[in-house]
C-alpha cells in the first residue's frame, strides 16, 4: 500500500496546547494529573484526571459558536487549526470535495448533554437548547470542523473505545492510498471530565483510586498499579500522499507505512490474556510496512495499568519480538497526562513523531517496579535514542487491537 505523509500536527492536551509546549512538558516527564476541580467530584471513587483549564485562551472560535457546541468539538476545532498551520496549508485554496475528516472518540460530548438534560427535568422542554441534538453525539466534531472550513469530501467518525482515533487514522491512510481524497484531517478528541462521563468511567472499574497522590496515580506496567487515569484533549494531523506533499514542498513530519486492526473475540470487556490477536495485529502491521521486528526503534505502549491488559500487551510484544524486546525502547507517555480514551492513539502517535524528530524517547513516569518484566521500559527520564521507525499500540474494550507503524521522513 502507498505510504502516506503526515505534514501537520495539532495537539490540545493537559501537558500543553501546540506541539512546542506539549513536547517540552513530555520530555521533562512532568505529571499533569490532579484532582478534578470543574465540579464536585469528591463522592466518586476516583476523582482525579488530566484537565485543560484554559482552553479559551487558545481559541479563535466565536462566543456564539461556543454556545452551540460541546468541549470535545471545541478542542477538535483548535487542534485542526493548529494542524493546518503546522502544515502550512491554506484550506481555502483546496478543493473542498477532495478534503476529508476522519476522527475518533469513545464517549461523545457529555458536558453539553448533561447540562441540557438537567434543564429538561427542571424547566421542561422549553429549557432545552435546540443545539442539544447536534452537540453531544460522537460525530459532532466531524460536523463542526467540516462546517468551519467548508470541507465536503468523504469523512468518517470512528467509535471503538480507546482504539477509536488510531483506527480513524488507519482508515484515513487507506482512503488516501486509494486516491479518493487529496488531504485528510485525522485524529481524535475526548472530553470525559464531566459528572456523567466520570461516573461511566468509574463504573468501568479500572480507574486508579489513588486520589491522595494524583501525580503518582497512573502507573502502567508497575507492580503497584491500580488502574488508569482519564484525561481530556485532542490530537489531529494533516495527512496527504507522499507525492502531493513533495510536490507542494510541504514539511513531512512522518510517514505511515503500516497499519492493522483485529479483535480478540473473547470477552465483551477484557482482552485475551494471551495477547495472541494483538501479536497477530503487530505482525500484520509490520508486514504491510515491509519491516522486520528488529527494524523498530521505539514502541509506544497502550498501558492501561490493569493487570490483564498490561500483561497481555507485554506477552504479545515478546511473542513477536522475542529477545529483541529487551533492547527496543518502550514507554507509555500518557502516564503524565492521563488516558484520553478515544483520543489516546492520536496523542501517542503525535508523541512518537516528536520523539523521532528529536531522537529522544519519552518516559513512562511512576514506573518504579516493572511488572511484567521483559521489555526495555524507559522510566522516569527521557533517553536519547535514534528513532527512524516506531510502532504505536492502541486497544479497546472487548479486545479491539489497533497497531500503526510510522517512519521518519
Amino acid at each position: 500500500m502507498e505510504k502516506i505523509a503526515i505534514t501537520g500536527i495539532g495537539v490540545v492536551a493537559p501537558s500543553g496546547i501546540g506541539r512546542r509546549q506539549f513536547w517540552a512538558n513530555i520530555k521533562a516527564g512532568r505529571s499533569f494529573v490532579k484532582e478534578i476541580t470543574r465540579f464536585d467530584s469528591s463522592k466518586y471513587p476516583a476523582h482525579i484526571a488530566g484537565q485543560i483549564d484554559d482552553l479559551e485562551k487558545y481559541s479563535r472560535v466565536s462566543e456564539r459558536l461556543l454556545k452551540k457546541i460541546d468541549t470535545f468539538s471545541h478542542m477538535a476545532l483548535i487542534a485542526s487549526e493548529l494542524a493546518l498551520e503546522d502544515a502550512g496549508i491554506d484550506i481555502k485554496k483546496e478543493d473542498p470535495n477532495l478534503v476529508g475528516i476522519f476522527l475518533g472518540n469513545a464517549l461523545g460530548g457529555w458536558m453539553y448533554a448533561e447540562t441540557e438534560l438537567r434543564d429538561l427535568y427542571i424547566e421542561g422542554r422549553q429549557g432545552v437548547s435546540p443545539y442539544m441534538a447536534s452537540a453531544w453525539f460522537p460525530a459532532a466534531p466531524q460536523g463542526q470542523v467540516s462546517i468551519y472550513y467548508g470541507i465536503k469530501g468523504f469523512s468518517k467518525t470512528v467509535v471503538a473505545d480507546r482504539a477509536s482515533s488510531l483506527m480513524a487514522i488507519g482508515y484515513a491512510r487507506k482512503t488516501l492510498a486509494k486516491n479518493k481524497l487529496s488531504m485528510i484531517l485525522a485524529g481524535g478528541m475526548e472530553a470525559p471530565v464531566t459528572p456523567y462521563a466520570l461516573l461511566c468511567c468509574n463504573t468501568y472499574g479500572s480507574l486508579s483510586q489513588n486520589n491522595s497522590a494524583p501525580e503518582k496515580a497512573y502507573r502502567p506496567f508497575d507492580r503497584k498499579r491500580d488502574g488508569f487515569v482519564i484525561g481530556e484533549g485532542a490530537g489531529i494531523m494533516v495527512m496527504e500522499s507522499l507525492e502531493r506533499a513533495k510536490k507542494r514542498q510541504g514539511k513531512i513530519s512522518a510517514i505511515i507505512s503500516g497499519y492493522a486492526t483485529n479483535c480478540d473475540g473473547i470477552d465483551r470487556i477484557n482482552p485475551d490474556s494471551s495477547g495472541a490477536q494483538l501479536a497477530r495485529a503487530i505482525k500484520m502491521a509490520l508486514l504491510e510496512a515491509e519491516l522486520k521486528p528488529e527494524d523498530i526503534d521505539y514502541i509506544s505502549l497502550d498501558g492501561l495499568a490493569v493487570d490483564i491488559w498490561d500483561k497481555s500487551e507485554v506477552s504479545a510484544i515478546k511473542s513477536v519480538f522475542g529477545k529483541q524486546a529487551q533492547n527496543i525502547p518502550a514507554s507509555c507517555p500518557k502516564s503524565m497526562f492521563g488516558n484520553l480514551l478515544g483520543a489516546s492513539g492520536a496523542l501517542d502517535l503525535i508523541i512518537a513523531i516528536l520523539a523521532m524528530e528529536h531522537d529522544l524517547v519519552p518516559p513512562t513516569i511512576n514506573l518504579d517496579e516493572p511488572d511484567p518484566n521483559g521489555l526495555n521500559y524507559i522510566r522516569q527520564d527521557a533517553k536519547e535514542h535514534k528513532i527512524d521507525k516506531a510502532m504505536i499500540i492502541s486497544r479497546g474494550r472487548g479486545g479491539i487491537n489497533s497497531v500503526l507503524v510510522v517512519e521518519k521522513a
